[in-house]
């Protein structure tokens, strides 16, 4: 049988109340019998001591004392609950009874214990009985029986236990109402969710689930799906970009690539011709594949930023291995490099950011420096933060294009310095890389002199 998620809440509300209760209401029916059967027994027990007082042995034989005073007493008074008493020897033969038995005996257990307490019966109705030895000078003489009717216990017992299961059922049913009301109230958030991810769409990912007042589990469910929601909507805007970026990036290099194909098929060529053309499509298509990576390194940084980077590196060691990765340009253009480390220990960075921080800052310092210039890289910590300066003496960036500078694809300048290479990502994955590692990068430059970037780990 399929429930709700409503029904069941109230359903396992139900049965775990229903065991809790139904313990209960046991309890309580055991300890009401457990309390009238005690009571009625001390009565018993107390009646048959006060009655073996009332006993004479005569040899063999064994008697009621004053048993017409016994007699009279019980017509002079009304006994609500009478109590029966009858005599037996060592062998269990009668030897006397209470004059309120008549023509009746009372049942005789010879295996009981002394002193035992049980039930019997006599004449058809119910009686509790207890039975227990006459003594005399240590000897068994006989036994006193003693027995109460049990018929108005019992009725009262049973009267208890109808009402605890009436009530019992009455009550679960009332609680299965009651609990499925208090369920249904405490699934409205749940409702609103679901209405909420029914709105969703791939082109309306900027609803969110509404955060109940109180913080708790339905709280916490609510804020994680509004979470999942934010990532799904940053994946699909990550891909909707490298979709834009990539048509955008890739369409003219091809269109140039298909061009080029189309001018050779047009006509016998020399092959040095033949030679030059293919060398400029295999050098468009470097750029491509260049461009390519960069972007999906863009995504990547998005997604899995936290998990990139597990090791550290010294910085100095980190900054020769990119000098040395960029020596024939820096040959080629007779550029001097000053590199100062004011640390006094090594400072420790973040391997796999800080390489793409720092190679695409130096990388570009190198690029858009004039020849035989000075690129200054100096080191410093202040509170206890690692501070790593790169500053050139190249073209410089007009102020107004420094707040456009991490864009993608953004070039200062482009048309104007058409002869150095380059698409205008490597700042885009610098700032991303800044980000991952919680470092900063801020840049100062003035046009025509030279810029210095400053990042801060």
């Amino acid at each position: 049988m399929s429930l709700s998620f409503r029904n069941r809440i109230a359903l396992h509300y139900m049965l775990a109340t229903a065991i809790t209760m139904a313990v209960a209401f046991m309890v309580i029916y055991f300890v009401v019998e457990g309390t009238v059967y005690q009571n009625l027994d001390a009565d018993l027990s107390y009646e048959a001591n006060k009655h073996t007082e009332e006993i004479i042995i005569i040899r063999d034989s064994i008697k009621i004392k004053n048993k017409k005073e016994w007699e009279e007493r019980e017509h002079r008074e009304v006994q609500v609950n009478p109590v029966f008493i009858q005599i037996l020897d060592a062998d269990g033969k009668f030897m006397d009874k209470s004059p309120n038995l008549k023509e009746d005996l009372l049942f005789y257990k010879p295996n009981e214990d002394h002193g035992g307490h049980f039930n019997a019966t006599l004449n058809n109705r119910t009686i509790r009985q207890v039975q227990m030895p006459i003594e005399e000078n240590g000897e068994v003489k006989g036994f006193i029986l003693a027995a109460m009717s049990l018929e108005s216990s019992q009725m009262v017992l049973l009267n208890l236990r109808n009402v605890l299961f009436f009530s019992y059922l009455i009550l679960l049913v009332g609680l299965y109402f009651i609990s499925r009301y208090i369920a249904g109230r405490g699934i409205i958030p749940v409702k609103l969710m679901s209405e909420t991810t029914k709105r969703i769409t791939e082109n309306n990912l900027n609803e969110r689930v509404i955060l109940p007042q109180n913080k708790d589990e339905l709280y916490d469910l609510s804020s994680n799906i509004n979470e999942l929601l934010q990532r799904i909507e940053n994946a699909i805007e990550r891909e909707r970009q490298f979709t834009s970026d990539a048509s955008h990036e890739l369409r003219t290099p091809l269109s140039i690539l298909r061009g080029t194909m189309e001018v050779l098929i047009r006509k016998p060529r020399e092959q040095s011709e033949y030679i030059d053309k293919i060398k400029y499509s295999l050098s468009e298509i470097d750029k491509m594949t260049e461009t390519i990576e960069q972007l999906l390194l863009l995504a990547r940084l998005d997604v899995n930023s936290k998990s990139l980077d597990k090791s550290s590196v010294a910085l100095p060691t980190l900054i020769d291995g990119i000098l040395s990765k960029y020596k024939k340009s820096i040959t080629q253009k007779t550029l001097s490099i000053v590199f100062d480390n004011q640390t006094a220990k090594e400072s420790q960075v973040p391997q796999y950011f800080s390489t793409l921080i720092l190679d695409n800052i130096i990388g570009n310092a190198i690029k858009y420096s004039k020849e035989s210039t000075t690129i200054y890289i100096t080191i410093s910590e202040v509170n206890s933060r690692i501070i790593c300066r790169v500053k050139d003496e190249g073209i410089g960036i007009k102020e107004e294009d420094l707040n456009y500078l991490f864009n993608h694809f953004y070039r200062s300048e482009a048309l104007n310095h058409k002869n150095i290479s380059g698409n205008g990502l490597g700042l885009s994955i610098a700032k991303k890389s800044a980000e991952a590692i919680h470092a900063t990068i801020k840049v100062e430059s003035k046009f025509g002199v030279g810029s210095t970037f400053t990042v801060e780990f």
